[in-house]
């Protein structure tokens, strides 16, 4: 497949996730031509069909390579976008996350604040009495708003609420602080009171939110409340934490062993107990392909060679730092951990294993490793695999140009390392099925609040520690239990928000400008400046 080819394919899930994301993004500061509240709303005709558009919207938004995946990825230790050529430069965009030297013309912080605010706004119309919501309606819009609300106070600091009964003329009143973290907590309340309970392993159920859902994002915004208020977390907050995470746990979910299973489609291996929430927008594909090279597979028409992450990060992982082997089966060569992946020498036989496809007696895209790809890259009649011009297919751990120099702008097709939790084998990447909220996430909450609260989280992490094939700790601070959840969470989007839970993400790594470490202000990005002049209960944050 030749090289135009490949790149429709990366503009196709671009496009797809973008349609997707915005197709039910309202701006929700005052426009003239707005016609999502105005004088004359009287309620929605068909509420269950708006709660469908938004959960769809969800979809795209969470499963996009830009936006939010970016900004909770991309301007951190875990993910870095160099220039290799001509490709991926676009202008420094993906480079200014990662140094921390974005501002508020940056196109991904805006639509990042359009996209969740619409959603906020769109689930406050289901909401509205006179839309005639029913309970499960109430659930699923309190727990869609909820999740919005967060997700702008997390990234932004200060949440506009626009209140459904009042004229369009009614300038958004913008929430921050304890104000706002008590309007999300009432909404998750209402959703629990609401929303089904749904057991573990529900499968295509657990595309939309249960108790233990709506449960897990109340931890969630618990552990981050003094975040958000300033100060020491809350012990009684600590304590909800460990209750909440025990009350998930009543619903059937547990840590479940096969770590890359967990990234299937549940159809394929008969569901698992870690899945508490996931989405389904054909959004697998952005996972796999923005860090393939053009050459590892001709599946999806190929990678399209961005994505990497740091060496530093890499090697929180036990193992041999330089390769990282497995066999056809997946069995790891070099000392790794389950996590940690591998490359395998060639591809698998085909057994009929569903999900997969048969390329010759081979399972196709089998010769893509799961986990962190490094060294050379195999075809899947086990060829070595070259670059495009004709070079060894060697991922390699420094970011450097010709001359052997760091560099982030002057990098050849094979630096970096590459990560691959979802795999192009099952579905050839266009798998509806992502993982958003995972249990695993809520057990290690549960033992940073024992932590924060003055327990010892030790036994918590290496229960799951051994059920990943990891030498167990001897004991567990705050800097292990960073790390862990860095093992464990890879490219699910939490990064940005752990460190700076711990106090880490202003500090330094590869390729961030001096000037910005130990800056605080990047906590928060900027309010977009178009939303400061439509809205002038907003406030630009410190710094920008």
């Amino acid at each position: 497949m030749n090289i135009m080819k490949r790149n429709q394919f990366k503009i196709y899930f671009l496009t797809i996730a973008s349609v997707v994301g915005m197709s039910s993004c309202t701006d929700l500061e005052i426009e003239a031509t707005d016609s999502i509240i105005s004088e004359g709303f009287q309620g929605l005709a068909d509420p269950s069909s708006a709660i469908d558009g938004l959960y769809s919207s969800l979809g795209g938004q969470y499963g996009d390579q830009a936006n939010f995946f970016a900004l909770q990825e991309v301007t951190t230790d875990a993910a870095l976008v160099p220039t290799r050529g001509t490709d991926w430069g676009d202008n420094g965009l993906w480079r200014v996350l990662h140094n921390h030297t974005w501002n508020g013309e940056h196109a991904f912080i805006g639509t990042v604040w359009n996209q969740f605010n619409g959603n906020q706004l769109a689930a406050s119309r289901v909401l509205d009495s006179r839309s005639n919501p029913s309970a499960q309606n109430i659930g699923d819009a309190s727990f869609i708003r909820a999740f919005s609300m967060w997700v702008i106070l997390d990234n932004y600091g200060q949440v506009p609420f626009r209140d459904t009964s009042l004229p369009s003329s009614s300038l958004p009143e913008v929430l921050t602080g304890q104000a706002a973290v008590d309007f999300i907590l009432a909404d998750l309340d209402q959703a629990i009171a609401n929303l089904p309970t749904v057991a573990a392993g529900s499968g295509a159920t657990l595309n939309r939110a249960s108790k233990a859902a709506a449960r897990y994002l109340k931890a969630k915004v618990l552990l981050n409340k003094h975040i958000y208020l300033g100060g020491s977390p809350d012990s009684g907050d600590m304590n909800e934490v460990v209750s909440l995470v025990d009350q998930i746990a009543a619903d059937g979910f547990a840590l479940q062993a096969g770590f890359f299973d967990l990234f299937r489609d549940p159809a394929d291996t008969g569901g698992n107990t870690e899945t508490i929430w996931s989405l389904s927008a054909l959004i697998t594909g952005n996972r796999i392909y923005n860090g393939l090279h053009y050459n590892s597979t001709s599946l999806g028409g190929g990678g399209w060679n961005g994505f990497s992450t740091l060496a530093e990060y890499y090697d929180l992982y036990e193992g041999d730092p330089n390769n990282n082997r497995a066999d056809v089966n997946g069995n790891p060569l070099d000392g790794q951990e389950e996590r940690r992946g591998g490359v395998p020498p060639a591809g698998k036989p085909f057994t009929g294993e569903p999900g997969t496809s048969d390329n010759g007696g081979l399972e196709d895209g089998s010769n893509v490793g799961f986990g962190y790809l490094i060294g050379q890259q195999y075809a899947l009649d086990g060829t070595p695999l070259t670059d495009r011009a004709g070079a060894p297919l060697t991922f390699k751990r420094d970011f450097v140009d010709g001359t052997g120099a760091p560099s982030f702008i002057n990098n050849d097709e094979t630096t970096g390392i590459r990560v691959m939790k979802y795999n192009p084998r099952y579905g050839g990447g266009f798998a509806g099925h992502e993982v958003v909220f995972r249990y695993a996430d809520a057990h290690l909450m549960k033992a940073e609040a024992m932590m924060r609260s003055g327990g010892d989280p030790t036994a918590m992490v290496n229960e799951l520690r051994v059920l990943r094939g990891a030498t167990p700790l001897g004991s567990v601070g705050e800097q292990q239990l960073l790390d862990e959840r860095g093992r464990e969470l890879y490219q699910e989007v939490w990064r940005r928000n752990d460190l700076i839970r711990f106090g880490q993400y202003t500090r330094d790594w590869l390729f961030k400008e001096s000037s910005e470490i130990g800056n605080t202000n990047r906590h928060v990005f900027p309010i977009p400046p178009a939303q400061l002049l439509a809205n002038p209960n907003l406030v630009q944050n410190p710094g920008y």
